[in-house]
């Protein structure tokens, strides 16, 4: 059976978002105050869109909320997607709750109140401007007519050579970046002086011809680590997709 994911207010960033869960499988609900909204939202293939508030419960009801396995609040109000996320989650059962919020110093209040993720606009733009950083600097070390690159996820070992180092210090080749760090619940975009610390995972960005010895002189064993090939124009959509709305 299809995961279903509800996604209640927003105009652009739901349309955007459920047309890239459709194609992932998703069964995919919209709920949509507005009756003009509703109409171009309709015309998205495969998805179903219901109109009404969704911070009121009979709307959710109406929409069949109950059986969703994802509920993601995207109106411009961070009450309203409070609101609407409180009622998915104690109401009507929905196992994740995601909140779009445009006040950073909310975060940690939503997390109290039970909000499973909460995702702030400025904190993404952010993440996005620093993404561009890292495909920047990777653009002046890397060849990119067509370059056949390797991503790998190295695990860092507490006995691994680069641990306590500073990306700085370890002499990687030039032709390698690590691109993004995470560490227990933290995702780091890294710098010169971000120190690799042991548990860290590490996206390693590199060419195949320096994949290898890359992996060796931070782990110290070139086994253990999960790459594919991809050339640079998929890796460029695919690292600007990895911050979701």
């Amino acid at each position: 059976m299809k995961r279903r994911v509800v996604l209640i207010g927003g105009f652009n960033k739901t349309r955007t978002l459920a047309v890239s869960l459709i194609k992932k499988g998703y069964k995919v609900t919209a709920i949509n105050s507005d009756m003009d909204k509703c109409a171009e939202l309709a015309k998205v293939n495969e998805l179903d869109v219901f109109n009404g508030d969704g911070s009121k419960p009979f709307i959710l009801e109406d929409a069949n909320v109950y059986n969703a396995n994802i509920a993601i609040a995207l109106t411009d109000r961070d009450d309203d997607n409070l609101v609407i996320c409180e009622l998915c989650k104690k109401k009507f059962k929905v196992k994740k709750t995601v909140a779009l919020i445009t006040d950073q110093r909310k975060t940690e209040f939503f997390y109290r109140m039970g909000i499973d993720d909460v995702v702030c606009a400025i904190t993404t733009l952010a993440s996005v401007i620093e993404q561009h950083a890292i495909m920047d600097e990777m653009s002046t070390l890397i060849a990119v007519g067509g370059s056949q690159l390797k991503i790998a996820q190295v695990r860092i070992g507490s006995a691994a050579p680069a641990v306590n180092k500073k990306i700085w210090e370890l002499n990687l080749p030039n032709e390698v970046i690590i691109g993004f760090i995470s560490r227990g619940d933290k995702n780091i975009v890294p710098r010169g002086e971000t120190r690799i610390m042991s548990g860290d995972i590490l996206i390693l960005i590199s060419t195949s011809r320096h994949e290898n010895q890359a992996i060796k002189q931070l782990t110290g064993n070139v086994g253990a680590t999960a790459s594919v090939d991809m050339p640079l124009n998929i890796l460029e959509r695919e690292m600007a997709g990895q911050v979701k709305t």
